[in-house]
């Protein structure tokens, strides 16, 4: 068997055929408020394991991790959770909420997938389910276990818009973006921003470069190192390079360690903007709103709390869930405190890029 991730740079002919078929999220937003009415408590317990990122890191894990206290506060059920600070801790962690008696786990990253994988063959009578990780054969087919779920995210899509959005923004004609790790899941934004700015250039006749990814060699700028998404120092190192270098608006892919390009943006004067993703920066990073123009966001807070209701009413399966553009699953942000500065022209034609990518029409990713 091969396991892949489905994500948005490798998405192709097999994700839009699961994504016709997955149960889509019903909302984009962040965490929900608590609801005020009372409801049945349950002795279902649902339990997540987070990755190295934590799950107060304003973006990844965090966002995730609301999918779990929103089942709990409408659905009732109990929660254990468990985080993780280095790679060495995801096996352990997660045979601790299978000790825990856990009905349902759900573990969030791209770097868990192994361990996820072998826990759910291991406990076939507990459901799994994981965040940015799929599980497919050399065809495309899905070959995860009957109790293991994947949620994964076609980021390519908004992060597209936002590659045209920065372009229509830049005053130096170069944008940037970097990474935290060369993963498919960080990878997959860094494309597609390259690839809308690509077609903006083509759009207007413009020639703006993107400083940290290389289209055809599928290769950038990464923080590296032990923890590339828990070093802020890092990058900010790496957005300071990448303005030194020309570049005024950023794609910062990196989970906290992108609070560094919000500081270099916030630090410039009014002189560079630095997206978010994840999440819509203006709601987790609100000090920061003044210089982001958009996020690029993935609803995983709504694709957790489906899987965990599924569990819960006995109606799971390991049917692969895709977040797009269609189905509010991917989306990009709105522009907060930048909306004076994107043009009437720029977002009618982003209207267009959107319904474009849904038809099928404007592919974002090869």
């Amino acid at each position: 068997m091969k396991k892949s991730l489905i994500a948005p740079v490798a998405l192709g002919a097999f994700a839009l055929a699961f994504a016709g078929c997955a149960t889509p999220p019903a909302a984009t937003s962040a965490a929900p408020s608590a609801s005020t009415s009372s409801v049945a408590q349950s002795d279902f317990k649902a339990c997540m394991v987070s990755d190295a990122g934590g799950f107060d890191d304003k973006s990844f894990n965090e966002t995730a991790y609301a999918g779990l206290t929103r089942a709990v506060t409408e659905l009732g059920v109990q929660k254990q959770e468990v985080q993780s600070a280095v790679a060495a801790d995801y096996a352990k962690n997660v045979q601790s909420m299978v000790d825990a008696d856990c009905n349902i786990i759900v573990t969030v990253g791209f770097n868990l997938g192994d361990a996820t994988l072998a826990a759910a063959k291991k406990n076939p009578d507990i459901d799994f389910a994981i965040v940015d990780f799929a599980y497919s054969d050399d065809d495309g087919k899905n070959t995860a276990p009957d109790n293991l779920k994947g949620l994964v995210f076609n980021t390519s899509e908004p992060s597209f818009m936002a590659g045209y959005l920065a372009a229509s923004l830049s005053q130096t004609g170069k944008v940037g973006t970097f990474g935290g790790a060369p993963i498919p899941s960080v990878t997959a934004f860094m494309d597609g921003y390259a690839r809308g700015v690509a077609y903006y250039n083509e759009q207007k006749g413009k020639s703006v470069s993107v400083l940290g990814w290389d289209t055809a060699k599928k290769d950038g700028t990464f923080i590296g190192g032990q923890d590339p998404f828990g070093d802020i120092p890092g990058g900010k190192k790496v957005a300071t390079n990448l303005t030194a270098q020309g570049a005024d608006i950023l794609l910062p892919v990196a989970g906290p360690s992108g609070e560094g390009a919000l500081q270099v943006a916030q630090a410039s004067s009014g002189k560079v903007g630095s997206l978010w993703v994840d999440t819509d920066g203006c709601v987790s990073q609100e000090q920061y709103c003044a210089v982001i123009p958009s996020s690029v966001g993935k609803a995983m807070d709504v694709a957790v709390f489906e899987a965990i209701k599924a569990a819960k009413d006995d109606q799971f399966s390991n049917e692969l869930y895709v977040g797009t553009l269609e189905n509010s699953g991917a989306y990009l942000a709105p522009f907060h405190d930048w909306d004076s500065k994107v043009s009437d022209e720029t977002k009618a034609e982003l209207d267009k890029i959107k319904a474009d990518i849904i038809a099928g029409t404007l592919k974002t990713s090869e």
